[in-house]
Formats: structure tokens, sequence, C-alpha cells
């Protein structure tokens, strides 16, 4: 009889799911639920309007797109392994049964999962702004965009919610909770977005009473229970497959692509951007990245986390305020078309990549993008092209702090949505790194991943290379740099980062920021 596992891949608009056969270890099907209310920014469902920044969902989505993937995959057949990535931080305050508060105070903004866009840099730089011990793995800052943060906001602007509150939990922590009947929170999370430590725990003090709405996690490919009865009756599941915990959507690729050893640099390319660096060995975080963890992205390896939160979502923005076709493809199709016909720099033009914000290094959410150089002779091609070389800066910015601290990327890997998408976005990346980019040749690498991960959970593989060989990419496509290229992008990143670190540029952006 054929045995199959399934991995669920929730985004920020959507969720798609893959099927694989166990024996072949080939994708059978896939199938994508969009969420019901999407991305709530302007107003809650009811329509009351939100304030300016939220950026919210609504927790019931994510149990209607499991279930309708679930069924439609695996229905009258037997599973052995499920396994989840989940965009994050999307954190939901909920009660001790697992109900949502936004099931019970729909009118309530802080009731809702504040999805990863959402950013409470405010609170962010309050807890910075502590110097806190715990900060050491995370280059002494937090983000807006982390749980941490997003407590503090909950507990300051809304305490009845927070009173209300019996656990604040990642999405992809409360879905495998819901599936399971158990609460199981994965390593990954509690470790990059809430800054747990195996010897420490949670911070303390940070938030009044946010560590016992939390719960010590279970490393990376642990299993977090069998999926429920109910559950198996309404998708049609046979067997009673293992759930494994959540894992981050960036961080869950892994195996899918192969980078399950030391010495990969892995650039995750989708709305945004998550940059990973595994490790065999413990050294001191790099000053400007993000964070590090052990067992928290890959078993047995160190993994080094940093990120634009910015990346596609960038490029969607100009392309939709601009459009060149009918849809939003046929526009992306023109630009790109356009845009590979031109030189380097062609307009002569440098963007900061900063339109959500920027992660690494400043860690200040209230940045915001810039264009220098605009004159009555530029092209909108040429726009496009000076964000796109942008974004490629900004990935180099990230990846040349690793190096400098003593992390030499062996191999370098690019994978995701984009990363298949866009093949010009790639070749200009390999230029600006003046480095070799692998391009693990796979569909739905992230549902993939979060399968494998299913696997090693559920038993079917001993170990996560072993998964990588059995159900991960079987081809690569090599993309190397263009020398005359290379050359070209330089002297532009020079001047990238004369303006990235030019504190006045830094004092505008704030000053614009707080006429908002």
């Amino acid at each position: 009889m054929a045995t199959y596992l399934i991995g669920l891949d929730f985004g920020s608009e959507t969720a798609r799911g893959v099927l694989i056969d166990v024996v072949t270890g080939l994708q059978v099907a896939d199938h994508v639920h969009p969420y019901r209310h999407g991305i709530l920014t302007d107003a809650l469902p009811d329509g009351r309007p939100l304030p300016s920044g939220f950026a919210l969902q609504v927790a019931d989505d994510y149990l209607e797109a499991a279930r309708d993937i679930l069924s439609v995959l695996g229905r009258d057949r037997v599973i052995e392994g499920i396994g989840i990535g989940f965009t994050a931080s999307s954190p939901l305050p909920a009660r001790l049964d697992g109900t949502p508060l936004s099931r019970i105070h729909p009118h309530a903004p802080h009731s809702y999962v504040k999805l990863w866009k959402h950013n409470a840099q405010t609170y962010a730089d309050r807890i910075t702004a502590s110097h806190a011990p715990f900060l050491k793995n995370f280059g002494g800052k937090v983000s807006g965009e982390w749980l941490l943060a997003k407590a503090a906001q909950i507990a300051a602007e809304a305490p009845d919610i927070w009173a209300q509150t019996d656990r604040f939990i990642e999405g992809g922590d409360w879905l495998v909770w819901q599936m399971t009947a158990q609460e199981c929170r994965g390593l990954g999370f509690a470790a990059y977005k809430a800054q747990y430590a195996a010897d420490v725990g949670y911070p303390d003090g940070v938030v009044a009473g946010l560590e016992a709405r939390l719960s010590k996690p279970l490393p990376v490919g642990s299993a977090a229970g069998t999926l429920s009865s109910p559950w198996r009756d309404q998708t049609g599941i046979r067997g009673a497959p293992v759930v494994a915990v959540a894992v981050i959507d960036s961080h869950v690729v892994l195996p899918a692509i192969g980078a399950v050893s030391q010495g990969c640099f892995v650039g995750a390319l989708g709305t945004s951007a998550a940059y990973l660096y595994l490790s065999d060995v413990e050294r001191p975080l790099p000053p400007g990245i993000e964070g590090m963890a052990f067992n928290g992205s890959m078993r047995d390896l160190w993994c080094y986390e940093a990120g634009q939160p910015s990346f596609g979502d960038t490029l969607a923005w100009f392309v939709r305020t601009f459009p060149r076709g009918e849809t939003l493809d046929d526009s992306f199709r023109a630009y790109n078309a356009e845009a590979a016909l031109l030189a380097p720099m062609a307009g002569q033009l440098v963007a900061l990549d900063w339109w959500g914000g920027n992660r690494v290094p400043f860690a200040d959410g209230n940045l915001s993008g810039l264009i220098a150089g605009l004159t009555r002779q530029t092209t909108a091609a040429e726009i496009y092209l000076c964000l796109m070389e942008a974004l490629c800066f900004g990935a180099r910015a990230v990846f040349d702090l690793f190096p400098q601290h003593g992390l030499q990327p062996e191999r370098v890997l690019m994978a995701s949505g984009l990363a298949r998408a866009n093949p010009l976005l790639i070749q200009i990346l390999a230029d600006v790194l003046n480095r070799p980019i692998d391009l693990p040749e796979i569909a739905h690498a992230t549902a993939v991943g979060a399968a494998i991960h299913g696997a090693v959970a559920a038993g079917v593989v001993a170990t996560f290379a072993e998964a990588a060989a059995r159900f991960g990419a079987r081809q690569v496509t090599h993309v190397l740099p263009r020398p005359h290229c290379s050359r070209l992008y330089e002297d532009a990143y020079a001047i990238y980062r004369t303006l990235a670190h030019e504190g006045r540029i830094h004092d505008a952006m704030h000053a614009l920021r707080e006429r908002s």
C-alpha cells in the first residue's frame, strides 16, 4: 500500500500543500488555499478601521486552509508524516484551551494574529534600551517584528486583552496545537523570535506575565503528536500521521534544497528575504546579524539568521503602482524583459532597499526606502533595475558580515518563490556578491521542506541528510558571476554603503515617519 507525506507552507497570503510519495520521493500533487480574510491592514472583518502600521490575520483562516489542503491531498490516503512551515513572527493571543481571542473579541484589533509585517518598533526600542544580557545573541537589539515587542504592545495598549491571554503563541505552533490537541512549540520560533535560550529559558521581566504564557519548545524534527481523530474524520486521512513541530518558513526549506551541512549560506527569497548560515561550531554573533540558535533550524548545527523585511514586496509595489500589463504577471514580464537589456547601473541610480524598514545591520523598522540619482531622463525600467540592484546590495550587506567575523560561506544557495521566478534577479545577485550561486531545481521547496520535517518526526528517515537525498532537489543550476558586471557593481555598492550609513539620512527618515 502506498504511503505519503504532506508538507504545509503557510505564507503571508496563502497556504500551500504538497503530497509526496514515500517510496519514490516524488511530489504527487499540490494545492493552494488563499486566506479568506487576507491581510488586515485597513480594517477588521467587521469594517472597523485599524491604526496605521497594523498588519493582522484571522487565526481561523489558518484552520480553514489546513482542512482544505489536507482534505484535497490526503483523503483516502495513508499519510505517515505532516510538517508545517509558517511565516514568522506571527503570534496570537489564545485561551488555555487554544481558543483564539479574535473569536471571542472580534472587534478588538489586539485579539488578532499579528502578522510578521506588523511592526511594534516603539516597544522593541524600549526592550533594546534595557541592555539585558539575553540580547547578546541578537546583536544587542530586538526587532519590532518579533514576539517580545508584539507582546509588549498588547500589554500596553490592550491590557484587558492581555489579561485574558493564557497563551501567546506563534501561528505555526498554534496550528500544530489545533491539529494534534497538544501544545508543542518549535525551538526555531522560540529562539529566533522570542529569544529563548536552552540554559535560561525565555527572557524574564520584559513583559509582565509573558513567560507564563509561553512554554518550553522542542528541537526541529521533533514529533508534536499525531493528527487528532476529529481532524482525520474531517479530512478523510487514513492512518495516524505524526505531526512535526512547526518551523519558520524560511528555515524549513533547508533540507529540501540540500542545505544540511556546515558552511552553507542560504537565501530564502520571497516577499521578504531570510539569510541563514549553518555552522558546526559556535562563534560569537557577528555584529549586525539578527540571531543564532542550535537545533532551531537544522539538527546538530548552529544557524545564524539575518534578513531583509521587504524583498519581493518591493518589486511588487513598483509593478502594481506603475503597471505595464493587464495583470501583475504581465507587468513583471514586461519589466524583466526590458531590464534584461540594460547594462548594470543603466540609469545611474542607487536605491536603499528599506521599503519595509531595515533588519541588518540597523534593526530599525522606521527606516524607509530611497532612490538617489533621478533625472528627467530616468525611465521606469531603469528604476525597476535599480530596485533589483538595491535588493542585491542589501543581500551583500548581510553576506559580507559572515566572512568578516570568521564564518566562511563555502556554498551559496538561493531558494523559494522569487529565486525560481526571476532569473535576472539571481544573475544580478551573483554579480553583486561576485560568487557562484547554486539554484536547486525543485518546485514548492518550502512545502517540501515541511514534508521532510514530517518524515524525520515520523521516523520515515533517520536524519535530515537522508531525507534531503531522498525527497529533496535532484538537480542544481549554477549561476556564475559576470566579471565585468561585478567590477561595475563594486563602485555602486560603495555608494550604497555611503548612503546606508549616513546618519542624517536616518534622521530625515525618522522625522518623516513621525509626521504620519
